[in-house]
């Protein structure tokens, strides 16, 4: 057997350092441990469709793959085109007109995913919270589902949230876009942390994977997030496949015990219950599971919630009214406890005494810097 190619110019840890490591990742390799797996073949069998769209899948999905690794001594852990899809029905590409990165998710066209989808991209309005829609193509292989282009997106919580300004921005801006789309008779019905994305540029000014989302695009190395705050991160809601749309003056009340949220009371595939208000009590539930039971500075998260998640649906406030109620409360809010920083409820005291100390200097820095300009 022919010596491995040499990557010496490849950062240390990419790099397997033993002939035992280097033999037992090619035989791996040569037994497929690293083939694609049968539901990443769907994009493979897309790759030259969506590329004369206009849209590159990564190497791993060209049909004429080969492991980037193979006859080398890297590390396949830190090869990118050995990282697999997490949900298989959303691809990540990149657009070739700008080179920007975005998501493509296959879908069935039946429902009214892809009319409320389209609905709301085509509203230019910056209450308008619900993820823009690039594109519609038709899938070529199966006229049953086509495939929907969005800008790429992260998970709204990931990076943590780090300051008490962090969440009073992400409740501005999902109570504003529940708001917005109960205004226009839509119900999302499966609103959730995951279903809530963030559109984070400006976080990672040199980008990231869109898979392995801490490392560099080539994997090879860990990111660090700017902080939110002053970044205009922008929050959307996604995934319309449970959404519907009522008429203007119809009743929307509905059936099915559906959507990611185990805890809504009322949920039956039986007795009919109004959608809106089970968008209500997810939201309210959301804020409390993500931010008032972790942190221990959000009580004033509590007045909303608790109307929110009330058991009888019909004591719950319209989105409308929460909304309203919020920026109430939140005209009160003190601007120093936007840049507080969060502290976690399991978070031992000594802990919480230092952490705090130092947030407290950093704030009387601030202030300093405020008094100076």
């Amino acid at each position: 057997m022919s010596a491995p190619a040499k990557q010496n110019q490849l950062p240390n840890h990419a790099i397997l350092h033993d002939a035992e490591s280097i033999d037992r990742c090619a035989k791996l390799t040569r037994e497929g441990f690293y083939n694609l797996l049968p539901k990443e073949l769907f994009w493979q069998a897309r790759y030259h469709y969506l590329k004369d769209h206009g849209y590159l899948l990564r190497p791993r999905y060209d049909p004429g793959w080969k492991p980037s690794w193979e006859g080398t001594d890297r590390d396949p852990t830190f090869c990118e085109d050995s990282i697999l899809l997490i949900d298989y029905r959303v691809m990540d590409a990149t657009q070739l007109s700008n080179k920007e990165s975005v998501a493509i998710k296959s879908f069935l066209k039946e429902g009214q995913e892809l009319h409320i989808a389209q609905f709301f991209s085509a509203i230019q309005n910056p209450m308008n919270h619900c993820v823009p829609v690039h594109a519609i193509l038709p899938d070529p292989h199966d006229s049953e589902i086509a495939l929907m282009v969005m800008p790429f997106l992260r998970p709204c919580n990931n990076p943590d949230f780090s300051t008490v300004g962090d969440i009073i921005e992400f409740v501005d801006q999902t109570l504003e876009g529940l708001a917005f789309m109960h205004r226009h008779g839509v119900a999302h019905r499966d609103i959730d942390v995951a279903n809530i994305m963030m559109d984070a540029k400006q976080l990672y000014p040199t980008g990231h994977h869109p898979v392995r989302l801490g490392y560099t695009h080539d994997a090879m190395y860990p990111v660090s997030p700017l902080p939110r705050a002053g970044r205009g991160v922008r929050y959307f809601y996604i995934d319309f496949g449970l959404s519907l749309m009522f008429p203007k003056g119809t009743p929307s009340f509905v059936i099915g015990d559906v959507g990611k949220n185990d805890e809504v009371p009322e949920l039956s595939d039986d007795v009919p219950y109004d959608a809106f208000k089970v968008d209500i009590f997810t939201l309210g539930d959301l804020y409390s599971k993500e931010f008032e039971r972790k942190y221990s500075n959000v009580e004033f998260l509590l007045p909303i919630i608790e109307p929110m998640t009330l058991q009888q649906s019909e004591d719950r406030p319209t989105a409308e009214q929460a909304l309203q109620e919020w920026k109430k409360r939140r005209a009160n809010i003190q601007d120093s406890l936007y840049r507080w920083r969060l502290g976690h409820k399991s978070e031992p005291t000594l802990e919480r005494v230092v952490n705090d100390t130092v947030a407290v200097a950093w704030e009387g820095v601030y202030r300093l810097k405020q008094f100076v300009k």
